[in-house]
């Protein structure tokens, strides 16, 4: 049996520091034998264990992925044993999606860190033992506090940085804010929306003002066109998107579903139509798209607008006269078709994403004419240099065809009825706070000119602080998020965070964590009290509420306890805020105290209602556009017209207050785009085609997806994650790299040889092993590597696979480039070089 971490830590230090037992660390046999593996598995926490005793049902939130699934969580004699969906929640309806049930296994995993402790050997690297030893938490809150202290006597605060990736509510990431206000960082907090989605995001920015993801109609729609989503692998929220499949595909009329990936998939296999296109080419593929709806007349012309005299003049290579076009609830089509649509036909864009025209032409027709219908995305055309613009080309399509904020089209998320918190930061901040507002940038530089349209940057952190620039970090704080694993070229982190005070929140031993100073354990889901307004879904708002099933299993503590602690040992008014804020319930409690205003449709109307039901939640949407007006809820129905002032002001926040074609936002930032993209200036607004950028200097794309069994980097070491982690080429003890049998052949690999991937990653050759496996259904041109394995911390079954070093971390091929526009690191951009090992 392999100890997590043999390498890096002595076993005998390492079981005495966390408290592990030998029954903790060796229970039951046979879950690791799932995966190939010989190590011990975790405690039985099967339902059918029977366990005796009167058993008790708690209401939480699944944590496996952002969808935010409502749980009811059994527990007998104080240990869970069974986790269901929700019937009342009405993202889970009763039913959860495969990983939902390995919550067990999280809670009660053996390699947990059992409580708090602080590092003993100065040194940090790969093959530094941290040598941690046990402390008390108020002597961990002590240590920090007192870094802390110390850095704002010196005017040093914004030394300071909370990193961070699942933030839920209020509870937990709704606290930074505040704490960064009056502690004096800007660095509070650095959130990891730059190394997950913040491309399709930023797309939506620029085209209707609404930085955010869309909620959907699924129910109602006719058509999906789906370029790079996971609808059914990992495409949020993955439990309700498999029920809903089901409605869509056997009702009347029957959803049609067009994918477009690099690879086949669970989604791709499901649908009529796939199509393979090549990576980073989906934005010429929705420019051709748009090219045939309107030379061929099949516009929403209520929505979008029409020529003055009810003729088409959309011709291919033809300008049109601006005036001639009124245009309704869209701003800049005349311009957009001008400057860049005329010549965008499916002939071109075959030449560029190798999709055949012909079904170029017969994909658009269909998705204009099947309404309602809708275009999805997600990483698979943004994770590039040109995410954005390829974004904006696929989200024009929905407002082509009349789908924003109509029936069985899509629109944006509402937030809960939340009552204010007890006390307001504003009354504690002191004269220390309020100068160093503004004074320092951000560690990761976004919102200044070198990212000044980029939300967040974590990717950048690692690299600014080695080059001190804009300063060096003296201290760091890592909550869900794991940074020297995740990000790309994640061994730059392994480098700068050698010389920074590191504080870690993780329940489990990962990377970031072998170079903490400090551990300071956070709960488990199953063990915390937490809110959690729901991610984008139907619109309409949801928030729900975690409330822990047992007591926590080891010494660990809220997230939210632990910033209001540290808060509290502040010198400064801060401490008087925390005092008064109190913990984590008792802020809980002033949010549902706004329901008693506004109950939810299951009668939640109070904290301790919210408990009972797990969530609250309040029906219908308020807007929808119907016919070339948008209508208000008035209680009662649809019928409140909406002014162009008020459908600017809650729809659609562009300068224009419109649609735009043409990007009042990116207009705003000319300069900047013109000199990192090469767009001449007066064209930057136009929604266009922007060639890729690869890195890497190989002859094959190289994609690192997300499977049904990927937890957010938290299943490597679940052993039943790890045994079914491919549904398509199956597996079991590894992770295979997925290649067509024609590209493998041509090297003289055989299916199941151990293969080198290689590429350049800051000027040198960096290589990993794999195990091939023949994929017949992907592009010959694109290798498939699924983003979980080859850790080297995390665990006894994360790092098991290490003792063959098959296969290695996809990240140590990806060069550290983003998206200049959103920021987000191009994970998919990568090409890398093959041969057989």
């Amino acid at each position: 049996m392999k100890m997590i971490l043999d390498t890096l830590l002595n076993r005998r230090r390492f079981l005495k520091a966390t408290g592990a037992t030998g029954a903790a660390a060796a229970t039951t046999a046979g879950v690791g034998k799932l995966a190939g593996f010989t190590a011990a598995s975790t405690t039985s926490t099967h339902v059918n264990a029977r366990p005796g005793g009167e058993t008790r049902v708690t209401k939480n939130i699944c944590h496996q992925c952002p969808a935010r699934c409502g749980i009811n969580v059994y527990t007998t004699n104080g240990r869970v044993h069974a986790i269901y969906g929700d019937p009342g929640n009405p993202i889970a309806n009763g039913k959860l999606c495969p990983k939902g049930h390995l919550g067990t296994q999280l809670l009660y995993d053996p390699d947990r860190f059992k409580g708090p402790m602080k590092r003993t050997n100065p040194n940090k690297g790969r093959d530094e033992d941290p040598e941690f030893v046990p402390i008390s938490w108020d002597e961990a809150f002590d240590i920090v506090a007192e870094r802390l202290n110390r850095l704002r006597e010196r005017g040093e605060s914004h030394r300071f940085a909370h990193f961070y990736g699942r933030g839920w509510g209020s509870s937990d990431a709704g606290l930074y804010g505040d704490f960064g206000k009056l502690y004096g960082t800007p660095n509070s907090a650095i959130g990891h929306a730059s190394m997950c989605a913040e491309g399709s995001k930023r797309a939506k920015r620029a085209t209707d003002g609404n930085d955010s993801y869309n909620s959907y109609d699924y129910r109602n729609t006719n058509y999906i066109l789906n370029f790079g989503a996971g609808f059914l692998e990992a495409f949020r929220p993955y439990n309700y998107l498999m029920q809903v499949w089901g409605h869509m595909r056997t009702k009347s009329p029957k959803t049609r579903v067009t994918t477009i990936d690099v690879r086949m998939n669970p989604t791709m296999a499901a649908s009529d139509r796939a199509l393979m296109i090549k990576p980073g080419t989906d934005g010429a593929l929705a420019l051709a798209i748009a090219h045939v709806i309107l030379t061929e007349g099949l516009w929403d012309k209520e929505f979008v607008g029409d020529f003055e005299d009810g003729r088409n003049h959309f011709r291919t290579g033809e300008t049109i006269i601006p005036d001639a076009f009124q245009a309704n609830w869209t701003h800049g089509l005349a311009e957009w078709w001008n400057g860049e649509l005329k010549d965008r036909t499916p002939e071109w864009a075959e030449e560029i994403t190798t999709i055949p025209a012909k079904h170029i032409y017969t994909v658009a027709r269909e998705f204009a004419t099947t309404r309602p219908a809708m275009a999805i995305m997600e990483r698979g055309p943004t994770a590039h240099f040109n995410g954005t613009y390829n974004g904006m080309a696929v989200h024009a399509l929905n407002a082509l065809v009349g789908s924003m904020f109509a029936e069985g089209g899509l629109f944006y998320q509402m937030g809960p009825s939340y009552g204010p918190l007890p006390v307001s930061a504003d009354d504690y901040m002191d004269d220390y706070a309020r100068e160093m507002q503004g004074k320092h940038p951000r560690i990761d530089m976004a919102g200044t000119e070198k990212w000044p349209m980029a939300g967040t940057m974590m990717q950048e952190c690692a690299k600014h602080h080695l080059a001190g620039d804009p300063y060096k970090l003296d201290t760091a704080m890592f909550f869900v998020t794991n940074p020297i694993w995740t990000a790309p070229d994640p061994r730059l982190w392994e480098e700068a965070l050698k010389d920074v005070f590191i504080i870690d929140t993780s329940p489990y031993p990962g990377e970031t964590a072998m170079y903490a100073d400090i551990i300071m354990p956070e709960h488990t889901y199953l063990e915390r009290l937490q809110d959690s307004p729901t991610y984008p879904f139907e619109g309409w708002p949801m928030a729900a509420l975690r409330t822990p099933a047992v007591d926590p299993v080891y010494d660990t503590k809220h997230f939210g306890d632990m910033i209001i602690e540290i808060g509290k040992r502040i010198n400064s008014p801060m401490a008087d805020y925390y005092r008064e804020l109190g913990d984590v319930e008792n802020m809980l409690r002033h949010r549902a105290a706004g329901f008693a205003n506004d109950p939810g449709d299951n009668g939640v109307n109070d904290f301790e209602s919210w408990k009972e039901k797990g969530v609250w939640y309040k029906k219908p949407y308020h807007w929808r556009y119907w016919r070339g007006t948008f209508y208000e809820w008035d209680g009662e129905g649809y019928n409140i017209e909406m002014s162009e002032d008020e459908v600017k002001d809650k729809l659609m926040p562009t300068a224009s207050g419109k649609f735009e074609f043409k990007s009042s936002f990116l207009e705003n930032n000319a300069n900047y785009i013109a000199r990192e993209m090469g767009i001449a200036e007066d064209r930057v607004g136009l929604i266009q085609w922007v060639e890729p950028r690869h890195t890497g200097d190989g002859d094959l794309h190289f994609v690192t997806p997300k499977t049904p069994l990927h937890a957010e980097g938290r299943s490597a070491n679940i052993p039943q994650a790890q045994a079914y982690m491919q549904p398509i080429v199956g597996g079991r003890g590894t992770c295979y790299l997925e290649i067509h049998p024609k590209t493998a052949q041509e090297r003289g690999i055989n299916d199941g040889d151990t293969v080198r991937l290689s590429a350049q990653v800051r000027g040198e050759t960096k290589s990993i092993l794999a195990v091939a496996r023949y994929m017949p259904g992907h592009r010959p041109d694109t290798l498939v590597l699924p983003m979980e394995y080859g850790h080297w911390a995390q665990g006894r079954w994360a790092t098991a696979q290490g003792r063959d070093m098959k296969p290695g971390h996809s990240g140590d091929l990806t060069e550290n480039l983003s998206d200049p526009i959103s920021g987000l690191a191009c994970y998919y951009t990568a090409k890398v070089r093959l041969e057989k090992a």
